[in-house]
């Protein structure tokens, strides 16, 4: 399920920037992500760059946002299929868990 509003476009937004951070390191060029880009399709992102990016995550949004903790209960297949969209519904609950939201 995706997560509607500006906290969510907020979030995709900074996850965008962070990814860039990342391709940039290869060389690539500058992506524009949205809620439906795949993290190993479209991105060809590896799961060291996940951890990297989770790193990112928690040094913006603090230690509530873990990616360990998100990846914990999926299996390589749910990996593998990662889209930006779930890691930023992710991001925003546990944002709306952190102030007492919901």
């Amino acid at each position: 399920m995706t997560v509607p509003g500006t906290r969510a476009s907020s979030v995709l937004a900074e996850t965008n920037a962070m990814i860039n951070e990342l391709v940039d390191k290869y060389g690539s060029p500058p992506v524009q992500v949205t809620m439906d880009t795949l993290f190993h399709d479209d991105l060809e992102l590896e799961s060291i760059d996940l951890v990297t990016l989770g790193v990112m995550l928690a040094a913006r949004y603090g230690e509530q946002v873990s990616m360990a903790e998100f990846l914990a209960d999926k299996d390589l297949v749910d990996v593998i299929g990662l889209r930006v969209g779930e890691l930023v519904d992710y991001v925003v609950s546990q944002l709306d868990l952190a102030a007492g939201v919901g």
